[in-house]
């Protein structure tokens, strides 16, 4: 027997239609890649966004085709967002980190038809043009005045939609409709494709919304600094309109000054970025003295962040940080450190040691923690395994099926993490697979020891490998980049870790280098470090 209950497909553009129904004259603020701040509300980019299906349409595009943004987090992004999925069309992100290469892989490997980008990326689409066969049509999300001549043949977005119509019906298909498209940051060997359905991002948006998530409120100002392209902006494209919350787009200045202006003068109560960003804006309020006066909540996620970044803001600023984690695959949000009652009635050291794991799964998410026969592990926080994931907004398979099958006999999805588990159901990811240092037949955490390592008030970043060792397997070596005009010490850090740290983790060198490496999602690019580590050795003194 079924229930009697109506027939509401669950497609995305339902979101923007509520944002325009409820919330229209709500503000979208943007820092243009032009320059100047852009103001528009939500009524005007639900009509521009469906300006967008018709000018698509009118290009020949149908459901199922693939139309690729190479953009900044701006209203005009998001305007091609529901424009493209509106209609049925699969959006897909492209980010400009990867190498042009790679770029060039991903674009031929969905046959992008036509992509929408911002200026900034118009010289390396001029040079690389000839190896996207596929693409037919570039259209720049500017005015006919900054098109220029930089690649003949592209279109003005403004021009483009001027002429189009408002008149359109959205939606009307399967909820499993294809939605998004997003590739992995490609490691290990080629980037890989996840494709979202229109259902599966709508519940990723009603998970996210709740209290012990993202909790979005219509009053607060959300600030994604985490950029569209990077999984969705973890999701704050779909969830903050889904509440009607003011956003502010940030554009391509992600420096600690740019960031630090938009969060005082639009009044921003709710950011998320990854560590990096956040360490930049630290430092620059250190320099300067600056205030966070409405900041009240950042969600950190994409790398793990340093004791040290959730002592600043909350004992210095008064800004709560949520610790998350998630990856592509999982639309993103998987688990969010928010504390439950055994824990939130803890001293606020003692809570921290919560806040700095990655955090319990919210309804929708279930984690499971193997061994290499695929035994589950105890939930003790100690003992280290593979962990593994379902739910309704987790791949269930690469798109045109690279890699082959990815679940395994239970349904779930090997994430490549190795984790922890705790009593409270707290994840702590200690090591990607390929990173996992094994030393004597013990598992090292290479992130445990990098985040206290951060902490170091002469260090800007840190980073920890492992090496061959005729005995031991692997030893652990750790990499510091120190901050401007700072000289230390192998020693003084090996200090700073003794007490913190197990002895036998102790690392067996320190190694200061002048710079640190991150991958395309701001993440440390161990692969790339270990390299040159092999290719040349460096001295242990600055």
């Amino acid at each position: 027997m079924h229930g009697l209950m109506q027939a509401w497909p669950l497609t995305l553009d339902k979101i923007l239609d509520h944002a325009k129904t409820w919330h229209g004259g709500v503000e979208i603020v943007s820092r243009s890649v032009e320059g100047p701040i852009v103001r528009t509300t939500y009524s005007e980019v639900h009509e521009r966004a469906k300006r967008v299906s018709n000018a698509l349409l009118e290009l020949g595009v149908e459901a199922g085709d693939r139309v690729a943004t190479l953009a900044w987090n701006s209203a005009r992004h998001l305007e091609t967002w529901y424009g493209i999925m509106g209609i049925g069309a699969v959006c897909h992100t492209l980010n400009p980190r990867l190498f042009p290469e790679q770029l060039c892989y991903i674009v031929n490997h969905a046959e992008d038809r036509i992509i929408f980008t911002d200026l900034t990326f118009l010289p390396m689409l001029l040079e690389h043009r000839d190896k996207m066969p596929t693409v037919e049509r570039f259209i720049v999300l500017t005015d006919e005045g900054h098109v220029g001549d930089t690649l003949p043949g592209a279109l003005a977005y403004e021009t483009l939609i001027e002429n189009a119509s408002s008149d359109i019906p959205w939606g009307g298909f399967d909820e499993n409709t294809a939605a998004g498209l997003c590739y992995t940051s490609g490691t290990t060997g080629n980037p890989k494709g996840v494709l979202y359905s229109h259902r599966s991002n709508f519940i990723q948006t009603l998970i996210t919304l709740g209290a012990d998530v993202l909790s979005l409120r219509a009053t607060d100002v959300v600030l994604p600094i985490v950029p569209m392209f990077h999984a969705n902006a973890w999701g704050l494209a779909f969830s903050a309109p889904a509440v009607g919350a003011k956003l502010v787009m940030p554009g391509p200045k992600l420096d600690g000054a740019s960031v630090h202006e938009l969060i005082e003068t639009e009044g921003v109560t709710f950011s998320a970025a990854v560590p990096t960003v956040w360490q930049m804006l630290l430092n620059h309020l250190r320099r300067t003295n600056g205030k966070l006066t409405r900041l009240q909540r950042v969600v950190i996620g994409g790398a793990a962040v340093p004791e040290a970044i959730v002592r600043a803001f909350r004992d210095d600023y008064g800004v709560e940080v949520t610790h998350s984690w998630g990856m592509t695959e999982t639309s993103p949000l998987g688990t969010l450190a928010t504390p439950n009652p055994a824990i939130a009635a803890m001293s606020p050291d003692d809570r921290l040691r919560y806040q700095l794991k990655q955090g319990r799964a919210p309804i929708g998410i279930e984690l499971a923690l193997v061994d290499d026969d695929e035994n589950d592990l105890p939930h003790d926080g100690a003992t280290f395994g593979r962990l593994k994931i379902r739910g309704p907004c987790i791949a269930g398979e690469y798109y045109r099926g690279e890699g082959g099958r990815v679940l395994d006999a239970r349904g779930f999805f090997d994430t490549g993490d190795v984790a922890t588990l705790d009593e409270h159901g707290f994840m702590q990811i200690t090591d990607r697979a390929k990173d996992v240092i094994k030393s004597g037949g013990e598992w090292i955490s290479s992130i445990e020891i990098e985040n206290i390592a951060a902490g170091h008030p002469k260090s800007e970043l840190a980073a920890v490998i492992g090496v061959a060792h005729p005995k031991w397997d692997e030893r652990p070596v750790l990499l510091v980049k120190l901050k401007d005009g700072e000289t230390a010490t192998r020693d003084e850090f090996l200090q700073f870790l003794d007490g913190k740290i197990a002895k036998w983790w102790t690392p067996d060198d320190v190694v200061f280098v002048d710079d640190i490496p991150l991958g395309a999602t701001g993440k440390i690019d161990k692969k790339l470090l270990r390299e040159r580590i092999i290719r040349s050795p460096q001295s242990s003194s600055p």
